[in-house]
């Protein structure tokens, strides 16, 4: 019997036909990072004494269940990553961030002494798991772990440095409505694992020094990251507070990586500071354009800062970085979270769209990651299968042709754009590029 749209397959084959300009491995990966994948029991890791590198929860859980629901995948950790080839649309390598959902209608399965994943039980890719890096079987003088302390994502490309796992918007009235970091910092905890609140200065150069000493050439960047700061960390701001972990880097290893911060839109005089203690690339994520939505979904960004004052501290970023590395992020697919998300796509990628100009006019070049819906957080809970996976291909569609209408490149310290050839593996922009 052929395939319908009333079956997962029959959708995903569906929007492949439809959209025959966005590659197939895209539309996959997006599925996958909107669903989540389970895992037999004999697909996942041996944690860290294994071969493969397990899922070090690097900020988010990017779960789609609490860690007290995923079985055997709590105590054995799935991949970071998989890597997707081959199969009836003959996939070029595709990296696919692992997000864990017991229940998702995709499958990765041990398979003739091969990994395989399937859909709806039909066999969809072979799939590779990332190998244990030599530096992950190295511990730091005082025990701690590289993997918690500096792990590597993006098939090694990226170094993700949560040096604050605490965000102080906290609580209904200022946590963003799709972020589970506060939560993900709980469950850790709970469960006994190693999940440090603030990283020493000191864990990170030692984690650094491992990862240069024993790294094959895959780390180029690192990004220094964590919850937001609204009053201080360590008696320190927001930029002072990050900026302490960039000027030790650059200072320990000049020029080794492209450093890169996550933080809010800051006034320019800290931006300033940032680049002055070494960071290149700065992400002052928006999270969603559209003014009603970001008031909803970001209140805390909306109550200390305010949507049109974010937007111009990120423009006068760009004088201080260049355009091209101020990089805000926002989050594809909460444009349509109910209760009060647009009611059709169309809507969405209109307003999407509207930022998208609005910064790629000037310079700056938006990325974004695909929302995964936590069940923890409001909207994870209220919308449990996220957005349309239309809306994310029409999305990958939009965004490859505002790149296009406003003249701009592939945003820096991503890695190699292309299909095939992406690294970046929490949404497939990269891919389509």
């Amino acid at each position: 019997m052929s395939a319908t749209v009333d079956t997962r397959t029959g959708l995903v084959e569906e929007l492949i036909s439809r959209y025959p300009q966005v590659p197939p491995e895209a539309v996959l990966k997006e599925d996958l990072l909107r669903t989540g994948i389970a895992f037999d029991d004999a697909a996942l890791t041996n944690n860290l004494d294994g071969t493969v590198k397990p899922k070090s929860y690097f900020i988010f859980s990017f779960d789609q269940k609490p860690l007290t629901e995923l079985g055997a995948a709590a105590a054995q950790r799935p991949p970071e990553e998989i890597a997707l080839t081959g199969g009836p649309h003959e996939l070029r390598r595709t990296i696919v961030s692992v997000r864990v959902n017991p229940t998702s209608p995709y499958r990765v399965s041990r398979v003739d002494g091969g990994l395989c994943l399937s859909l709806e039980g039909r066999d969809l890719a072979e799939v590779t798991l990332p190998p244990m890096p030599e530096y992950y079987r190295h511990t730091l003088s005082n025990g701690k772990t590289v993997m918690e302390t500096a792990p590597t994502i993006e098939w090694g490309y990226l170094i993700y440095l949560t040096v604050l796992r605490l965000c102080q918007y906290f609580g209904a009235h200022e946590e963003c409505g799709f972020c589970d970091i506060n939560h993900n910092w709980r469950q850790h905890k709970r469960a006994g694992r190693p999940y440090t609140g603030v990283k020493p200065v000191e864990d990170v150069l030692e984690a650094l020094e491992l990862i240069d000493r024993h790294d094959d050439g895959s780390t180029h960047a690192y990004t220094l990251t964590g919850g937001s700061v609204t009053s201080t960390v360590d008696g320190l701001e927001e930029a002072d507070f990050y900026g302490r972990y960039a000027q030790a880097i650059e200072e320990r290893f000049p020029g080794r990586w492209i450093g890169k911060v996550v933080a809010q839109a800051l006034p320019k005089a800290d931006a300033q500071r940032f680049k002055d203690y070494g960071i290149s690339i700065y992400h002052p994520n928006y999270e969603v354009w559209d003014k009603r939505l970001f008031s909803l979904i970001s209140p805390g960004k909306e109550r200390y800062v305010g949507r049109e004052e974010w937007h111009r501290r990120i423009l006068d970023a760009a004088e201080i970085f260049g355009p091209s590395n101020v990089i805000p992020n926002f989050v594809a697919g909460v444009e349509l979270a109910k209760p009060f998300g647009f009611e059709t796509i169309d809507e969405a990628i209109t307003s999407t769209v509207q930022g998208l100009d609005y910064f790629m006019s000037r310079g700056v070049t938006p990325r974004f990651t695909t929302w995964c819906p936590e069940p923890t957080t409001p909207l994870g809970r209220d919308n449990p299968d996220g957005a349309p996976l239309e809306y994310h291909v029409r999305l990958l569609e939009a965004y490859r042709d505002a790149l296009r209408r406003n003249g701009l490149e592939p945003p820096p310290g991503y890695g190699e754009p292309g299909v095939g050839k992406a690294v970046f593996s929490v949404s497939s922009f990269m891919d389509v590029l």
